[in-house]
Order: structure tokens, then C-alpha cells, then sequence
């Protein structure tokens, strides 16, 4: 795909401005949903990025990031908003003994002053349009998923004290998930999709490079070559680029110029993060070394 279109060229330099490594479809993806202000599904494996175009998205649009962060759970309550009842109870012992009837005194409490707005109704009354990361759906539970769904069909929400408050901007949403279980095709068809993969070598190396502009060659090439070995392997926890980014960060600020065996072992709980995964690795080191191109033996160490 070329990105002879204008649009789709303004999209991928702002990503590029925010250092973020974008594909073809990435690009697309981000453009189709800010322009039909659909929400954009995005699944993959853990680490691989899928937050982080959120984050990138609200960088290049100028605006504020939302999060959402799903869990078992999770309530309409902890998502759209909750009335400070602390504040509530202050302000009813301060007006005691006032001449407010019991209605204007409610009408006081329920308002907007003692709202704690939670993250679906901090986007919808936004001045100017947020992006919303509703992050890892699939750990919620199906009743707010279907709860979701209507939120983001009619963008207003129904406050019983105060009425209903609609959007003032429709907010960019990015929904993502790790396939914990599977979505309703309600939530599939409300959403354009993008499914994100663990990086090539190639892209792998290119992040690096952005990420760590001073990181060493070889060692930016040994280490990409040593994650796609690991990425092969039957791993609990297969790493993601977060994991490689962490690790290259870390040997690149120990003055590492190249992968050396003892570091290498001494430094497997950045990358790996499963005391199995470790075990299968250290039996295996020597080979992935030596696939990775690191010559040097145990015994000469």
C-alpha cells in the first residue's frame, strides 16, 4: 500500500512524529476511525503495541487520553460516575438548620459539584474531543460489555438526579483486547478491527533504533535476532516489543555494545516473566546464543 493519499500521509507522519512504527494497516486503521468516528477494535498478543497507539493517537491529535482499564468485574457505576457521599453528608450537617425545604436541599447535593465523573462520562463532556482507550474488554464481564454497547451507540448517558447528558464531541475510541474470551459480534460489528502481531525482525530492529537512537548496532541486531528465537520457542508467556525495549534499555545503559552469555542469563527476568519459561530457556541458552550469533562458550567464560 502506498501513501499517496493526503490524509493517509498526514496520519502516518503524525505517528511517525510520536516515534511510533506503523504498517500499512495501522495507518489505515487509525484514519478510517477518526473519519466515519467509529470505534476501532484492536486484539493481539500482550505487548505488541496496542495500547500504545492510543496513546500515540492522542499525542498526534493534540487532545487528552481517557483510560478505561477493564477488569472482572467492572460496573456501570466505576465506569460512568458515582456521587461523592462524603461531600454529601458535610454538606447536609453545614445546612442543618436552614430554611431549605428537604427539596432544594436535595437538589443541592445532586448536582454536578458533588459528581465524580469516571472515565465514560469524563469523555463524553469533554470541550474538546478525547480519545477513549477502553483497555482489555475481554476481561470484563458480558453484562458490561452489552452495557458498553450502548454507550457507544447513542453517546449520552442518563444521570436519574440530574437527566440525560449527551456528548458534547463524540470521542476516538480504541477498544483492545487480548482474546481472554471471545467479544459478542454486537460489540465486532459496532467497531472497525485491527489485529496486531508480534513485530518481524526487521520492524522489531526499527523500533529499537527509534526508541534507543544510541543503543549499539550489533547489539540492537543480537538482541531483535534473540527475541524472534524466544518468540519460536513453546513459552508460557511469549515477550512482547515492551519486554525487548525494557531489556535493551537496560543493557544499553550497562554499556553493552553486544549480548554476552552471564548478562544474558542474569538478565532473563526482563524478558521473561514465567519461572518455567526461565527453566526452558536457561536449558536452551547456549543453542539461542549461538543462533543469535553470539559464538562466545560457557567454558571459556
Amino acid at each position: 500500500m502506498h501513501f499517496d493519499h493526503p490524509s493517509l500521509l498526514r496520519i502516518k507522519e503524525l505517528l511517525d512524529a510520536q516515534g511510533y512504527i506503523s504498517e500499512p494497516e495501522i495507518v489505515m486503521s487509525v484514519f478510517l476511525a477518526i473519519e466515519l468516528q467509529k470505534p476501532l477494535l484492536i486484539e493481539g498478543p500482550a505487548g505488541v503495541g496496542k495500547t500504545e497507539i492510543a496513546k500515540v493517537m492522542a499525542k498526534a491529535l493534540d487532545t487528552d487520553l481517557i483510560r478505561l482499564q477493564c477488569y472482572e468485574g467492572l460496573d456501570a457505576a466505576h465506569a460512568l460516575y458515582e456521587w461523592n457521599y462524603q461531600q454529601q453528608l458535610l454538606q447536609l450537617k453545614i445546612e442543618e438548620g436552614s430554611s431549605k425545604s428537604l427539596e432544594q436541599r436535595e437538589q443541592g447535593i445532586f448536582s454536578e459539584r458533588f459528581l465524580l465523573k469516571r472515565p465514560l462520562l469524563q469523555a463524553i463532556t469533554y470541550d474538546k474531543a478525547p480519545v477513549l482507550l477502553i483497555d482489555e474488554i475481554d476481561r470484563s464481564d458480558e453484562e458490561f460489555e452489552s452495557f458498553l454497547l450502548e454507550v457507544l451507540s447513542d453517546w449520552q448517558i442518563t444521570i436519574p438526579e440530574i437527566g440525560t447528558i449527551k456528548a458534547v464531541h463524540v470521542p476516538y475510541v480504541i477498544i483492545t483486547g487480548n482474546r481472554v474470551r471471545e467479544l459478542s459480534e454486537a460489540l465486532r460489528r459496532r467497531c472497525l478491527y485491527l489485529w496486531i502481531d508480534y513485530p518481524g525482525f526487521e520492524k522489531e530492529l526499527q523500533i529499537v533504533r527509534s526508541r534507543l537512537p544510541g543503543i549499539d548496532e550489533r547489539l540492537g541486531v543480537q538482541i531483535c535476532t534473540f527475541m524472534q528465537e524466544l518468540r519460536q520457542m513453546r513459552l508460557e508467556k511469549i515477550p512482547g516489543i515492551a519486554e525487548t525495549l525494557d531489556w535493551a534499555t537496560v543493557l544499553a545503559n550497562l554499556h553493552f555494545d553486544h549480548l554476552d552469555p552471564r548478562i544474558v542469563e542474569a538478565t532473563l527476568g526482563v524478558i521473561l516473566k514465567d519461572w518455567q519459561d526461565i527453566r526452558q530457556v536457561q536449558t536452551t541458552l547456549s543453542e539461542l546464543l549461538e543462533r543469535t550469533g553470539v559464538h562466545s562458550k560457557w567454558e571459556s567464560l
